[in-house]
């Protein structure tokens, strides 16, 4: 059996802005299916994904286009477990579903070599109208194993997802949680020989994100093959052997994983400052509306700058421009570690400020009493929406800022940036008995 499991050679994505994408028909898949039975090798399990000519797939000379995607190549041997990073827009989900056969590449090609399981985007390979337990025998039948293999691992699968009372409601009923949840367990119980995972553990909660990240510890123990896409750092550098950074749809590095780690925290140094224009900010989330225009970073004096000390105020200031008028805004800002593990988040929906209806472009003002962050490097990820959950504007690690240490507690002590990334202050007593 080959040892290299993903080889991947020349690969290109090329979407025309401004157009729909094209749906296969029922025709089509049938014929993809028929020739992929009979592809190379004869192995039913071994599948390509072959770029098509320029004039099938490239949209017309001189139309508005973009690379997700270019020229793109490596291989992934077996057992391998493979980060893939990059900021937003990188080409990072693009990658996974080429490989998943989700999308057709326009260039290059994608050979894998064994069975894919892959858990991309929140209920992807799910049928709304059927149940948890109906969608649990679909998937696993799409992956080509029998009922009875299935069913040896059906209480398994549930028992992880923590979903037993709904396992035979129709999954359009599920909560985003549970949906990740049982998504999350059919693709790491249902043993596929190649785990492609991207960035959705986020949808759960924070002990369901410790059970997945263990689970897929088990998975690449097992000597299966995993592409993991992920903003957190902390996990890849525990879970991969070697990491992929993409940049703007290219390679920008391939190799050790804490030399990628470095190249991906490095490439957010043109965002260090406290003035950022957001404009056309490369953070953004491909789905969201550039209605944040601006970010600065102030101090008490309402100077901008970049460097603070622990304890020290801080004002966050966005321009904000709706396009609508806007009867009940909500803003977030989430503080990341250099590594991009959250810290905290910071919210108009959990503050007790009530904010008034927008209609022209203004600035929105978050007021920091005390920085309570250990010495370090951290970034703000912004987002933009209304009361409704509506999430309109989206940026990861749109700025970042340094925070140098003080004597926060008042006792002469300078606290250092191992014993934690928050500063909390306390006082202590003993109770005689």
């Amino acid at each position: 059996m080959s040892e290299i499991t993903i080889k991947i050679e020349g690969l290109g994505k090329q979407y025309k802005i401004g157009t729909l994408k094209r749906h296969d028909t029922l025709r089509d898949q049938l014929a993809y299916l028929v020739g992929k039975r009979f592809s190379r090798n004869g192995n039913s399990n071994y599948s390509s994904s072959r770029g098509f000519p320029a004039s099938q797939a490239a949209p017309a000379p001189g139309s508005d286009t973009f690379w997700a995607l270019k020229d793109v190549s490596f291989d992934v041997k077996r057992g391998e477990v493979v980060g893939i990073i990059g900021r937003n827009g990188a080409g990072k989900s693009t990658l996974l579903k080429i490989l998943s056969r989700i999308t057709e590449p326009t260039a290059g090609y994608a050979d894998i070599n064994g069975r894919v399981g892959s858990l991309l985007e929140v209920g992807t390979g799910f049928h709304p109208e059927l149940t948890g337990r109906e969608n649990i025998y679909l998937n696993g039948s799409i992956l080509g194993m029998k009922r009875a293999e299935i069913t040896s691992k059906f209480d398994e699968i549930v028992a992880f997802a923590e979903i037993e009372k709904f396992i035979d409601t129709p999954v359009k009923h599920y909560s985003s949680g549970m949906y990740v949840r049982l998504a999350f367990a059919v693709a790491a119980h249902l043993e596929p020989e190649i785990l492609l995972v991207d960035e959705v553990l986020a949808v759960g909660d924070a002990s369901f994100q410790k059970k997945c990240l263990g689970k897929m510890g088990d998975v690449a123990r097992e000597g299966r093959t995993v592409l993991f896409v992920s903003h957190n750092m902390a996990a890849i550098e525990n879970l991969c052997g070697r990491a992929v950074l993409l940049d703007q749809g290219r390679i920008a590095y391939l190799g050790s994983v804490k030399d990628c780690v470095t190249a991906y925290m490095d490439s957010g140094n043109s965002f260090t400052g406290a003035d950022v224009d957001l404009s056309n900010h490369p953070a953004r989330g491909t789905d969201s509306l550039p209605l944040l225009k601006r970010v600065r970073l102030l101090d008490k004096s309402g100077d901008a700058k970049e460097l603070f000390v622990s304890g020290e105020p801080m004002k966050i200031e966005f321009t904000f421009n709706p396009v609508t008028s806007l009867r009940n805004p909500q803003f977030g800002i989430g503080v990341n570690d250099w590594m991009g593990s959250r810290i905290f988040s910071i919210t108009t929906y959990f503050s007790d400020s009530s904010l008034p209806p927008l209609d022209n472009q203004c600035k929105v003002i978050c007021q920091i009493d005390a920085i309570p962050l250990a010495p370090g490097r951290y970034t703000l990820s912004l987002s933009a929406g209304t009361i409704g959950n509506l999430l309109m504007d989206n940026l990861e690690d749109a700025v970042s800022f340094d925070v140098e240490s003080v004597d926060f507690y008042r006792n002469g002590r300078v606290p250092e940036a191992r014993f934690g990334r928050v500063l909390v202050r306390s006082s202590w007593k003993i109770a005689t008995q």
